[in-house]
């Protein structure tokens, strides 16, 4: 097998005289992703279509600039602890632990300073299963709240089977709470090329997390059967998505953390996506328990090329465990013991068109 040599761009230097750098990931059948240190950003992903033309399936933007201030969180690691936890509360040992409010009433993806906004140490290398770029990141204890010192690696692996891969790795000095994700947007047809509400979306799961009016899980776990959230069967993103429904009207779409079949301990299918046009398939793998579904309800920002990213150009597959998990004993606990490894693996797949 031959692999294209690795490539390696110095975007700035801060002025405390750390590079940020973009690495470009490629394998000899013309998938290339390009990733960032700032925020572990996954800048672009370029997938063949069914005729080989490429095309960039990640929104985001050109430059980096817009990356360093607000935006929504375009292809960030998102960390410690991704989705929301309610009012920043939870009890961890018997004592409360109060983490910062950063989105209305809630905590949400990690606080004001998540890993989505931070440089990250990376090296990248040349593997048995591809390019890859490592990255390494120290939380300091208190960070936002967060008890414990936490040591993040996370990597991102192009393989000849046309794999992306994200494997997290996490330890702590002390107990504390881990829930970590990739919040890239999707469109297959390309960026900026319009909405996706014509993709076809399959999930596989059998239940979700309803959500209250500020979007926190109420803890009960509802059937997908005779809802607009059942896409056990391919069922295009824009079918159900203004629909009379409350779950529906909480969300302005689909905003909602899936519930997964039983985990084998290997990244197993959580959901597949079809994009008719072109022909571009993706396939998601995760050792994750749930999947946040989000159909980019809010976006409206200018992007790669100056085109505008409107509502829904985009859409977000979040493997997590479930939102407000230290609230709800009954959900998959992201609680992390001292010294105890955290490990998660998700697959982004194109198969052969």
């Amino acid at each position: 097998m031959r692999y294209i040599l690795l490539e390696r761009e110095v975007l700035a230097t801060t002025q405390k005289g750390d590079e940020i750098v973009r690495y470009t990931l490629r394998n000899d059948n013309g998938i290339e992703a390009a990733v960032l240190n700032y925020g572990g950003i996954l800048q672009s992903l370029r997938v063949p279509d069914r005729d080989g033309k490429a095309a960039d399936i990640v929104l985001g933007f050109d430059e980096l600039e817009p990356y360093l201030g607000e935006h929504p969180y375009f292809g960030a690691i998102i960390g410690r602890v991704g989705n929301r936890i309610a009012h920043g509360k939870l009890t961890l040992n018997g004592r409360p632990v109060q983490l910062t409010v950063n989105s209305k009433t809630c905590h949400l993806h990690g606080g004001k300073r998540g890993f989505d906004k931070v440089l990250w140490k990376a090296a990248a290398k040349l593997t048995n299963d591809g390019q890859s770029v490592e990255l390494h990141y120290v939380s300091p204890a208190g960070s936002d709240g967060y008890p414990g010192r936490l040591s993040v690696t996370v990597n991102y692996v192009l393989t000849p089977a046309n794999e992306l891969r994200i494997q997290y790795a996490a330890q702590s000095d002390a107990d504390t709470i881990v829930n970590l994700t990739n919040h890239s947007y999707f469109n297959l047809a390309g960026a900026g090329t319009g909405d996706v509400l014509k993709h076809e979306m399959q999930i596989f799961a059998d239940q979700y997390t309803p959500v209250d009016g500020t979007l926190i899980p109420t803890g009960e776990l509802r059937d997908v059967a005779g809802t607009p959230f059942d896409f056990r069967e391919p069922t295009s993103i824009g079918a159900w998505i203004d629909a009379e429904d409350e779950q529906i009207r909480f969300g302005s779409g689909y905003d909602h953390n899936y519930v997964l079949r039983p985990q084998t301990g290997e990244p197993r299918p959580a959901a597949r996506v079809r994009e008719l046009r072109y022909g571009v398939v993706m396939e998601v793998l995760t050792t994750e328990p749930g999947l946040q579904f989000y159909s980019g309800n809010f976006l409206d920002v200018e992007g790669k090329g100056g085109r505008r990213y409107g509502k829904h150009a985009g859409f977000c597959l979040e493997t997590q465990h479930f939102p407000d998990a230290p609230n709800h004993p009954h959900f998959p606990s992201i609680v992390l013991k001292a010294r105890d490894w955290y490990r998660s693996t998700t697959i982004y797949r194109f198969p052969p068109l």
